[in-house]
């Protein structure tokens, strides 16, 4: 059984989308109104920061490096020969 679209999303159920979601591939425009194809409410999925689904925006990964002190490895190396 299809449902036909137009009922599925002015039904009520669907909210539309919020600034973050557009641009996205999953936004549907139905009766000149735009709504996300995945989520009834794509609000809640951006309270964290970060829709998990969001096509057209990545996460930012951040890579630390951290400081090795030379004395304090050789040490280490060193005593785990013994």
């Amino acid at each position: 059984m299809q449902t036909s679209s137009a009922g599925k999303y002015s039904s009520g159920g669907f909210q539309p989308i919020i600034d973050k979601c557009s641009g996205c591939d999953r936004v549907v425009e139905e009766n000149s109104s735009q709504y996300c194809g995945t989520f009834m409410q794509p609000s809640a999925k951006w309270r964290l920061g970060f829709c998990n689904l969001a096509t057209h925006s990545k996460p930012e990964i951040k890579v630390v490096t951290v400081k090795v002190n030379p004395l304090k490895a050789a040490k280490r190396a060193s005593a785990k020969k013994k």
